[in-house]
């Protein structure tokens, strides 16, 4: 479907969230993503489509997906995306995936982000926002520095718990350091049989995160994946 480019929202300096009004009703559940279309003169080997989690509420008259800008590593696809003019037109698939909440909502969640990986949970929760529901969460996001700490002020909306790890933090930082392991997952709340843990993120991270649980004797049925490929191919 066409979608028309609305507006951009810089997060960090290197992130930014792109809006757009798509030119019919699109339906989706939160959690779920798009391949997104940027047409673009002389396009790279990487070409002109990628998948992006949706970023934003179903419940949004705009769609949002977030990306993170690389300066001279990115792709003509990427420069193109930032270059977008508000009435600039796109071609969004419909939306698909399986990293979407349970439809119960008092089971307990533990959501496990890597940097850019907490696009699908930022849907999640703008949902909770904005349908008023109330769901037993822990929100764990990892980052290499403060500066990539984004969207706070919608976790903060979410009043879920939320502890940020810094692997590469300032002298100022004063909560987590390092980078996610399963003991700090697992440290955040001792999981009970009918918890599920959402994992998101670059691959390499959250098939080490996987193996990692499974380890700790967390089950296959409560691991919820979703990786993040070419995570590095801007």
């Amino acid at each position: 479907m066409i979608a028309t480019f609305h507006k951009a929202h810089d997060r960090s300096k290197d992130i930014t969230s792109f809006s757009f009004r798509p030119h019919e009703p699109i339906h989706f559940t939160a959690g779920q993503f798009v391949e997104l279309t940027v047409k673009h003169d002389k396009p790279d080997s990487r070409g002109q489509k990628r998948w992006f989690t949706l970023s934003s509420s179903p419940k949004n008259e705009f769609i949002n997906i977030t990306s993170r800008m690389a300066d001279e590593k990115s792709s003509s696809y990427k420069i193109a995306l930032w270059k977008l003019k508000p009435g600039d037109e796109v071609t969004i698939s419909d939306p698909m995936g399986d990293f979407v909440m349970p439809k119960l909502n008092q089971t307990p969640l533990i959501f496990v982000a890597g940097g850019i990986g907490i696009t699908p949970f930022m849907s999640m929760l703008d949902w909770i926002i904005d349908s008023g529901e109330e769901r037993p969460i822990n929100l764990l996001h990892g980052v290499r520095t403060e500066e990539e700490i984004i969207f706070q002020d919608n976790i903060k909306k979410s009043k879920i718990h939320t502890t940020i790890a810094v692997s590469e933090p300032s002298s100022a930082w004063g909560g987590e350091r390092g980078r996610i392991t399963a003991e700090m997952i697992l440290g955040l709340e001792k999981p009970n049989d009918n918890t599920l843990i959402y994992v998101s993120g670059p691959e390499p991270m959250v098939e080490a995160l996987e193996k990692d649980l499974k380890k700790a004797g967390v089950k296959s049925s409560q691991l919820v994946l979703d990786f993040f490929p070419n995570y590095q191919d801007y």
